[in-house]
């Protein structure tokens, strides 16, 4: 009898041990159950204990790290779109230069690159049918005279009304016409650089139409050339336009008007030329792009046409929250920037908690920031310099824990 009572007493106790297992596993489980608001909050005030957001540093401190406090301000930044481009005369300012009548190629001495002025001779040229040209016109004069005379012979006739009146009709009509073959040939011996009467000439020189630099040249002793023949390029950089290629999908954010900022190779850093758009075009090329020009705010005659360039076409103009760019600081693939802490701090000192926001525009040494929806933009101060100082102190005190 003893022993049944020890082994149902021993029984009863495994099974009440059992059971308070049980209920602390079912408690354990409870506890650590996912989604628990609970435990989430302990979760993040660890994350936050490991990763300081506050940095207090007493006046000596924030002279030396050279902290400067500002406010939020209100700035008009602008959306940019990025592009390349070149430089390049507008049509008005780059002639081609051809020969009237083509021939050989005399005489040229000049090479790509020269400046030459507005009826300057570039080369010239002979041609055997500059001597006919000439002999023509001189024959029409000729005649030109004896029609001249007979009408005014006729027209004595038929006032006294001796001759008939068509004799003074014909005579009249004949000296119009050749009065018309005399002035068309003129033009052509002028157009053609030869002499009106005088001595025969077997060479016509080939002049510039307007001043600039030969851009091309593509003449050279000896050569035969036809009149469709591209002899010179010129260019005048006294005014040149800044040709972008924008690709078709960022036409849309182009307007005429907008502002464009652009650089060249040469230029020193933070340089910048302003231009503004005035001509958008209308066609896509091969490659899935628009041209798109814009005047010069400032000529430069020094400029060379062909000049590649960077630049970026101001899209848009909006007055938003900016702080300059030396505020926002980088960590962890994030922007930040410091407050003053409105918390008093032990002994004097200032305190600077991190805070992060989310960034814009940048323009001019501003970038757009969004404070969180928490903090009062108008009242809070921020350092506006120094403020990466104040990060490395952050990571030291966290390296130090």
């Amino acid at each position: 009898m003893k022993n049944i009572a020890f082994l149902a007493l021993l029984g009863l106790t495994l099974a009440s041990c059992g059971g308070d297992k049980k209920e602390a596993a079912a408690e354990e489980t409870k506890t650590e159950k996912p989604g628990d608001p609970s435990a989430k909050t302990t979760e993040t005030g660890e994350e936050q204990e490991k990763q300081p957001t506050l940095a207090t540093l007493s006046p000596a401190e924030q002279q030396t790290a050279g902290i400067r406090l500002g406010d939020v301000e209100n700035r008009v930044l602008s959306g940019v779109l990025k592009v390349n481009g070149t430089l390049d005369a507008p049509p008005e300012n780059a002639v081609a230069v051809s020969s009237l009548l083509g021939g050989i190629i005399e005489r040229t001495t000049l090479q790509q690159g020269a400046r030459v002025r507005a009826g300057q001779v570039l080369a010239t040229i002979r041609n055997p049918e500059y001597v006919q040209l000439q002999q023509d016109y001189l024959e029409t004069s000729s005649r030109l005279e004896y029609a001249r005379a007979n009408y005014a012979r006729q027209e004595e006739l038929y006032k006294q009304e001796v001759a008939p009146q068509k004799n003074f009709q014909q005579a009249r009509a004949d000296y119009r016409a050749l009065q018309a073959q005399v002035a068309a040939q003129a033009a052509r011996l002028r157009l053609a650089g030869l002499p009106i009467g005088g001595a025969m000439a077997t060479t016509a020189p080939v002049k510039a139409p307007r001043g600039g630099y030969l851009k091309t040249v593509n003449a050279s002793a000896g050569q035969s050339v036809t009149p469709t023949d591209v002899l010179f390029e010129i260019v005048d950089p006294a005014h040149l336009d800044v040709v972008l290629t924008v690709f078709e999908k960022d036409v849309p954010k182009v307007r005429n008007g907008q502002t464009v900022r652009y650089t060249l190779a040469n230029d020193s850093v933070g340089t910048n030329h302003q231009a503004k758009v005035y001509l958008i075009g209308r066609a896509v090329s091969e490659d899935r792009t628009v041209r798109v020009y814009a005047h010069l705010a400032r000529e430069d005659a020094s400029r060379l046409p062909g000049t590649y360039v960077r630049a970026v076409v101001e899209t848009n103009s909006a007055t938003v929250p900016a702080l300059p760019d030396q505020a926002v600081v980088q960590f962890g693939g994030r922007p930040y920037v410091f407050l003053v802490d409105d918390k008093p701090a032990p002994k004097g000192e200032t305190g600077f908690r991190m805070v992060p926001v989310v960034t814009g525009v940048s323009e001019n040494g501003y970038t757009q920031v969004t404070l969180p929806e928490e903090v009062a933009s108008a009242k809070a101060k921020v350092v506006t310099a120094g403020a990466y100082s104040l990060l490395a102190k952050l990571k030291n005190a966290e390296e130090e824990e």
